[in-house]
């Protein structure tokens, strides 16, 4: 056992024990979700917008609006807040406005398939029964992507040794608690896509060791299933498609060594899927957009500007026409705030990136010395540079191109920042460094909770940032 290791375990409440993984971490998942719910539900008033306690009125032919001044909202809708009232909307009726092309249409058929299997809300409307469905979708997807990334860890760094038990624990444990926060909670796709990412990364590391093991044809399948879940997670939200690089990493390679004659047929077969899982991956962008053109652009009279593009989005249209978004678009004075709230999360996932880039940090091993390599024997470990890749991509996009804040949950998706604030947790082997290291990860970590315990409030409240 790692010395360094044993104040990190002993420090756990008592109900997390990493021997016990599952059920601990269900545990903590829960306990942590029903504090957030609390929080959210006890919050006062409707904040500055309104619109959320509107919604049960908006199936009328002749609104006629109430004073919200004393409108009590049902419980879900006081989960309904900023971009999940778009979610709701296209879940009761579909795409009807072009700017709300801007949120997955996926998420939303969820959520009304889950929805009636409910029993009928006392509002006319169903809105109440969507957000309930809305709701307990995101929960159960984020409950899932915990799991996900804990098997993930194991995939890649093996259980067989208490430091590596910790490793797997720990990560899972800091996405309960991720800066997500309350988003995670609400109708947004950060829950469904973090899920469906993780898992993707899950069954793409399970088939690099069937692939090593001479299963080829189970390798095969799981590579083209890998593919399947990066599609659906990019038709939730559109950075699902980074995704795709650890397939083209492999492609690279494979047609590296294809062409240099180094290659078996093995390796042209395996190129071969690769490729196809790639192309699948790319579905999950093209079909949006393809049905998105069919409605705006078949007809010659009434074109809207994007369809005469040379490469028509609406995605690209929607996000910068309607929401502001583009290259540099958001370096204004007034967005300096936001800038500043984002700063600490792009930090870390620009230092667990080049952390990996590096590949002088010892994940793996019990000792440490600087020539250990951060992979570990797995042949899942090679997944690690293709994540710093993809990680190092969303660092960019959203320092440039992004509306900055919501790196704050879209990274709840990306594992690798997880593992990098686990290893320097759990110290290297300067005594004196690895106590630095430790206490400056622990305090980390309390902030993300103190972050996301008042985030939940201004959540709740309808209030700032988003």
């Amino acid at each position: 056992m790692s010395p360094t290791s044993k104040p990190i375990a002993s420090g756990l409440p008592g109900f997390l024990d990493p021997s016990r993984p599952v059920s601990s971490l269900s545990i903590g998942f829960w306990v942590w979700k029903a504090i957030l719910c609390v929080v959210v539900i006890s919050c006062p008033g409707l904040g500055y917008d309104t619109s959320a306690s509107l919604l049960p009125f908006q199936h009328n032919e002749v609104i006629s609006y109430p004073d919200t001044k004393h409108l009590s909202l049902p419980i879900p809708l006081k989960f309904v807040r900023w971009d999940s009232i778009y979610f709701v909307h296209i879940a009761q009726y579909g795409y009807l406005f072009e700017q709300e092309w801007a949120f997955s249409f996926v998420y939303g058929r969820l959520a009304q398939g889950l929805a009636s299997l409910f029993s009928h809300a006392d509002d006319s409307s169903g809105v109440t029964q969507v957000a309930a469905a809305a709701v307990l979708l995101s929960h159960v997807s984020h409950y899932l992507a915990v799991l996900a990334l804990y098997r993930l860890s194991v995939n890649v760094f093996g259980d067989d040794t208490r430091r590596r038990r910790l490793i797997c624990f720990l990560s899972a444990a800091l996405h309960i608690v991720c800066p997500g926060g309350a988003f995670l909670s609400a109708p947004y796709g950060e829950s469904l896509f973090s899920f469906l990412n993780i898992t993707g990364y899950y069954i793409y590391s399970s088939s690099c060791i069937d692939l090593s093991s001479n299963k080829h044809v189970l390798s095969h399948a799981k590579l083209l299933l890998a593919g399947c879940l990066f599609a659906v997670a990019t038709s939730i939200r559109s950075n699902g498609i980074l995704s795709g690089v650890l397939l083209a990493y492999d492609a690279m390679w494979q047609s590296y060594n294809v062409l240099s004659r180094r290659s078996s047929c093995t390796t042209m077969v395996r190129l071969g899927f690769t490729v196809i899982s790639g192309c699948i991956v790319a579905l999950g962008l093209l079909i949006p957009q393809y049905l998105a053109y069919t409605s705006y652009c078949m007809d010659a009279d009434n074109l809207r500007p994007w369809c005469e593009s040379l490469l028509p989005s609406i995605y690209g249209w929607v996000q910068s026409h309607y929401w502001g978004v583009g290259f540099l678009r958001y370096w204004k004075v007034p967005n300096i705030p936001l800038f500043l709230l984002a700063t600490p999360m792009l930090l870390v996932l620009f230092l667990s990136s080049c952390w990996v880039f590096g590949a002088s940090a010892p994940i793996s091993s019990g000792t440490v010395s600087k020539t250990t390599p951060v992979l570990s024997s797995s042949p899942a470990s090679s997944l690690l540079t293709q994540l710093a890749i993809s990680q190092f991509i969303l660092t960019v996009m959203a320092v440039t191109s992004y509306h900055v804040q919501i790196v704050n949950r879209i990274s709840s998706g990306y594992p690798l920042w997880y593992w990098y604030l686990v290893w320097h947790a759990l110290g290297a082997s300067d005594t004196t460094q690895s106590a630095k290291s430790r206490t400056l990860v622990l305090f980390v970590v309390q902030i993300m909770v103190a972050y996301a315990l008042i985030q939940a409030v201004l959540f709740g409240s309808f209030l700032p940032p988003a």
